[in-house]
C-alpha cells in the first residue's frame, strides 16, 4: 500500500481533454494554435513515458559515468531549445556554444553544492553523491529553469543591439571600449533574463504552490519539509539562472565586438 495517489492511464486520458478543450478553442477562434499544441502535447507525453523508463533503470544501476551520460544528453537537448528560441541568433557554432556552455557551468556547479550539502545523503542511506535518483531529478529542474532566463536574456541581447546599433557604434567612436557601449543592452539582456525567476520567487506560496511542493504533498510528504524543500529548490534556481544568464550575456558581448573595439553584427545569423 503506497501513501500516495497511483495514476492510470485512464486518468491522464481524462486530463488530456483539456489540452483537447484548448486546441477546439484555437480552432473556432482562428488562433492557428492547434497543430502545434497538439503536437506538444504528443511530444511532452512520449519524452515524459521514455524518461521514465530510462530513469527506472539508471536507478538500479548507481554509476558516476550513465548518470553523467544522461545529465549531458538534458544539456546538448537544452541547447538546441535556448538556440531556436532566439529571433536573431550568433551566426556558427557560437549560436549554439555559448547558451549551452554556460548552462552546463553553472548547472553543474549548483548540483554539486546541493548534493554535497543540503542533500547530501546520511546515515542510514549510504547512497554515494551521484545517485541518480537525486542527482538527476534536481538537475534537471535546475537546468529547465536556468534555460529560460538564459534564452531570453539573449534574445533581448541580440534583438537590442540591432535596434540600438547607431547608439553604440557612436559611443565606440568616442572613445568607449566594447564593454562600456555595450553596458546599456547588457543590463535590460540581464534583466530580462532574471525577470521570470524573479516572478517566480515573488510570487511563490500566495498567488501558485510551486511544482515540486504540490508533488510532495501528493505524494504524502509533511507540507512542513515540502515547504523547506522547495525554498531550497527555488534558491538553487535562482543560483544557476544567475550564473548562467550572466555568464551567456557577457560572452555574447564579448562575441559581437573584437579586440578593436568595433561592434560585429556580421557575426549575427
Amino acid at each position: 500500500m503506497t501513501d500516495y495517489i497511483e495514476l492510470s492511464y485512464l486518468d491522464l486520458a481524462f486530463a488530456a481533454l483539456l489540452v483537447l478543450f484548448n486546441a477546439g478553442l484555437s480552432l473556432a477562434l482562428g488562433l492557428g494554435l492547434e497543430r502545434r499544441m497538439l503536437l506538444a502535447a504528443l511530444r511532452m507525453t512520449v519524452q515524459l513515458l521514455l524518461v521514465g523508463l530510462v530513469l527506472e533503470a539508471l536507478f538500479q544501476t548507481v554509476s558516476l559515468w550513465l548518470t553523467a551520460l544522461v545529465a549531458l544528453v538534458m544539456v546538448l537537448f537544452a541547447g538546441r531549445e535556448i538556440l531556436a528560441r532566439q529571433e536573431r541568433r550568433l551566426a556558427g557554432w557560437w549560436g549554439y556554444g555559448i547558451g549551452a556552455t554556460n548552462m552546463l557551468l553553472a548547472g553543474m556547479v549548483v548540483t554539486l553544492l546541493a548534493l554535497g550539502g543540503p542533500l547530501r545523503p546520511e546515515p542510514p542511506d549510504l547512497s554515494p553523491w551521484f545517485d541518480p535518483r537525486y542527482a538527476i531529478p534536481l538537475f534537471g529542474m535546475i537546468l529547465g529553469n536556468a534555460m529560460t532566463g538564459i534564452s531570453l536574456g539573449l534574445d533581448s541581447l541580440t534583438t537590442m543591439v540591432g535596434r540600438e546599433r547607431a547608439g553604440i557604434e557612436a559611443q565606440l567612436l568616442l572613445g568607449a571600449n566594447r564593454w562600456r557601449a555595450m553596458r546599456t543592452v547588457a543590463r535590460q539582456a540581464l534583466r530580462t533574463g532574471f525577470t521570470p525567476m524573479l516572478n517566480s520567487m515573488a510570487a511563490a506560496g500566495v498567488v501558485f504552490l510551486p511544482g515540486m511542493m504540490t508533488g510532495q504533498i501528493l505524494a504524502g510528504v509533511a507540507p512542513e519539509q515540502a515547504v523547506k524543500y522547495q525554498i531550497l529548490l527555488l534558491f538553487l534556481i535562482a543560483g544557476a539562472t544567475g550564473l548562467g544568464v550572466l555568464g551567456a550575456v557577457m560572452a555574447s558581448v564579448w562575441r559581437l565586438t573584437d579586440d578593436r573595439h568595433r561592434l560585429r553584427l556580421d557575426r549575427l545569423k
